[in-house]
């Protein structure tokens, strides 16, 4: 069974705690010197088989161009207000140098030459995207080999010379591209401090011991360093996306604190009752740590569920959570109770603040409560579950009606990407589109390549770029590149639009359906659209395609495991409903504040985005399994109560008042956690922060604290109603069906509400 295994491994860890945590020291070690050896720099590549832009960077990479390389752009203008490249010879000297210094960077394949273009002519310059037709804005385009040639020593090579020149030339400097977004260091070291900071405090007033607050922390910490060093691994094997170390560190910390949190409250249970610190650790791993070891499964799971989209950055971010989730999950039956046993009974004991922090009189009647158990607290949440139980029917249909109408904004989700134009002024990037969108028009900072095959009918290229000038969705068109050995062409068009507009989904929509079919005609040539606009437009729309299949299968999945653990069939199809409400409340408030800018400004965001394509499939899996883990932790306890006295009224008062107040510390830990990334400047970062704590708060309020005892009340004993035939077939879960507590106090347990 499950418990004993859990109680033999945390009584043996609480016994040899030195032992255990010299282990985890050595690991963490280890997992830091491979990262340093063998690691490599996570790097981003948006796209997905079987895609037209796809299709389109294979003809591009058979031409030999060197356009399907990665690409950097320097934008620049005169510091001195009222010069223009086109009579200013300082200027144009001073671009020229800035040309050749970059030409001379190690992997550049070529540039763009503007001051070249100028010496041609006015017009020459212009038609070329290179010069704005005012003269003051010019850009040198930088082209790189394919990513895989590539590392963030090159965008250091890049930013670097452009630091240099802005103090040598008489040039305003600022640089964008595909290079920065693919090897610009995630953000996350200053937030994950803020988290941890927050999580010491909430821990602090939880439990009123500075102790306590420690532990937690310091079993985080281990996870997380071992967790983000083999992730670091990985991505010296294979391509990690950058969101996945910011992730894993928003997740790691979040899980890990919160299962720590709900084996230390048990302990704490059990040494009130006088146990050994080392016996209350290992019963403390053997109950607690069963939910711990299912909800962690469960999270895994869900996020490993990523690979149905048949993304493949999705799937390899997930497998790169997962292993941060796994490694705080050892971490949390292992590495806790080892800390607990050499804590000894100090964790009985809370301080004259703690006491004041916990009870608010820090007088005589304060000492008299019970620490660990938080009777003040308990009996608080008791009146209040009560009196919830009293009216289940206002409640239930107030809270639902509450999180339905949090829901409606979802109704005008738009997935795309955000560009730089996202991004705070403060970075050099976002400088770099406002100059671009200024002199060349919004379009400009997302180009589409189109590549054509004629396959032997040169008319086709003449007619494809007369009929893709014509399109009123495309603002200009540079002249075609044929390459001589293969015949391939690639076209590149600027559209009207900015990279994030819908219009610009719309006008690669209209291309491939339209546009070119025309140029093209019955004939064997064939063309498609590429570039980064449009492949991150088709793994939005590949993700919204899959979505409904793995929300699906997740449900059904989580369905069934609730079932086997649960022994009910309605308790896991209340849990599937009601965590679908706290999610969909999530996305709903997540449109409201970056598609309609509400609230927007209190995290940074300085303009509105649309939702980033793959973060609502991420933003399930994630919130799904961690809706589990308070679901298992706290009907588990029902369960508890309701084997141990038959009532279920009475299970369902005490199961949860026993359980609030870790709830919601483990809950209020997590909002701080993901709070603390909200504040991030990458507007992904923001959008998974403000997800993850709304769900997070909703989930452990709303539903935990008013829907689930409403709910349960209406049930009444058919919570736990399962078919006979059905009760027969379901081998036993790992959780809730062998109460340690019951199997070792002898308490007799009342049969459940089968069908006879």
């Amino acid at each position: 069974m499950l418990s004993k295994a859990l109680l033999r491994l945390g009584a043996s860890a609480a016994r040899h705690p030195w032992r255990v945590i010299a282990a985890w020291l050595i690991a963490a070690t280890l997992a830091v010197l491979a990262a340093v050896a063998f690691g490599g720099r996570t790097a981003d590549s948006m796209t997905a088989p079987g895609l037209d832009s796809g299709r389109a960077a294979e003809l591009i990479e058979r031409a030999g161009t060197g356009q399907e390389g990665m690409t950097a752009q320097m934008v620049v203008t005169p510091l001195d207000d009222g010069a223009t490249f086109f009579d200013d010879d300082g200027a144009r000297t001073a671009l020229t140098r800035l040309r050749a210094e970059v030409k001379r960077l190690p992997h550049v394949l070529g540039t763009s030459d503007p001051a070249g273009a100028l010496d041609t002519g006015r017009d020459t310059a212009v038609r070329g995207g290179l010069v704005s037709a005012d003269g003051r804005i010019a850009v040198v385009r930088v082209q790189y080999p394919d990513q895989s040639r590539l590392s963030a020593e090159d965008l250091d090579a890049l930013v670097d010379l452009g630091d240099r020149l802005r103090a040598e030339l008489p040039l305003r400097i600022e640089m964008g591209g595909h290079l920065f977004y693919a090897f610009s260091d995630p953000d996350g070291g200053a937030s994950e401090l803020i988290g941890l900071l927050a999580a010491a405090a909430i821990l602090f007033l939880a439990f009123g011991s500075l102790v306590a607050a420690v532990l937690p922390i310091g079993m985080a910490v281990f996870g997380l360093t071992i967790g983000v060093a083999t992730m670091t691994v990985l991505a010296g094997v294979t391509e990690v996306p950058t969101f996945a170390p910011v992730l894993g560190s928003m997740v790691g910390l979040g899980v890990g604190i919160d299962y720590a949190l709900f084996v230390l409250a048990r302990h704490r249970e059990y040494l009130a009752c006088g146990l050994d610190p080392r016996a209350a650790a290992g019963r403390a791993v053997a109950t607690a740590g069963r939910p711990v070891v299912f909800a962690g499964g469960t999270v895994v799971v869900s996020i490993l569920g990523l690979a149905v989209a048949n993304v493949p950055f999705m799937t390899v971010g997930g497998v790169a959570v997962s292993i941060v989730v796994l490694t705080m999950v050892l971490a949390s039956v292992t590495l806790l109770p080892a800390f607990l046993g050499a804590a000894g009974p100090r964790l009985a004991r809370v301080g004259r603040v703690g006491r004041a922090l916990q009870t608010g009189k820090p007088g005589r009647l304060a000492r008299r409560r019970d620490p660990a158990a938080g009777v003040a607290h308990a009996a608080g949440w008791r009146r209040w579950i009560g009196h919830v139980s009293q009216h289940p029917v206002p409640y239930a249909i107030g809270a639902a009606g509450l999180l339905l109408t949090a829901t409606l904004p979802v109704l005008g989700l738009r997935v795309g990407l955000p560009d730089d134009g996202s991004l705070p002024h403060s970075r050099t990037e976002r400088r770099a589109y406002d100059l671009v969108a200024e002199g060349f028009g919004p379009g400009t900072n997302g180009p589409l390549v189109i590549a054509a095959d004629p396959a032997g009918d040169p008319g086709v290229l003449d007619r494809l770029a007369a009929t893709v000038a014509a399109d009123p969705g495309i603002a200009s068109v540079v002249p075609t590149h044929i390459d001589r050995d293969t015949g391939i062409a690639t076209l590149v068009v600027f559209p009207t639009t900015s990279p994030q507009d819908k219009a610009t989904a719309d006008t690669i929509a209209r291309l491939r359906t339209d546009v070119l079919p025309t140029a093209i005609g019955d004939g064997p040539a064939r063309a498609h659209v590429g570039g980064a606009a449009a492949s991150l437009s088709d793994v939005g729309q590949r993700t919204s395609q899959r979505l409904p299949a793995f929300v699906a299968a997740v449900l059904a999945m989580s369905f069934l495991l609730l079932m086997l653990v649960f022994r009910s069939i309605l308790v896991p199809l209340k849990a599937v409903l009601l965590n679908l409400l706290s999610i969909g409340a999530a996305y709903g408030i997540m449109v409201a504040v970056f598609q309609w800018g509400w609230g927007g400004a209190l995290i940074g965001l300085e303009a509105t985005v649309p939702i980033v394509s793959f973060i609502p499939m991420f933003l399930f899996a994630i919130l799904f399994g961690l809706s589990m883990d308070y679901e298992v932790f706290l009907l588990s306890r029902v369960r508890e109560e309701y084997l141990r006295t038959g009532d279920n009224g009475t299970a369902i008062v005490e199961g949860i008042s026993r359980t609030a107040r870790i709830i919601t510390s483990a809950a209020l830990i997590m909002v701080a956690v993901f709070l603390s990334f909200a504040v991030a400047d990458d507007p992904s970062a923001k959008m998974f922060g403000l997800g993850l704590a709304t769900a997070i708060f909703i989930d452990a309020t709303v539903v935990r604290m008013v829907l689930v005892p409403a709910t349960m009340t209406l049930l009444g004993r058919t919570n736990w109603w399962l078919p006979k035939w059905l009760d027969r077939i379901l081998p036993r879960g790992p959780v809730g069906t062998d109460d340690t507590d019951a199997e070792s106090t002898g308490e007799a347990r009342p049969p459940r509400l089968v069908d006879r």
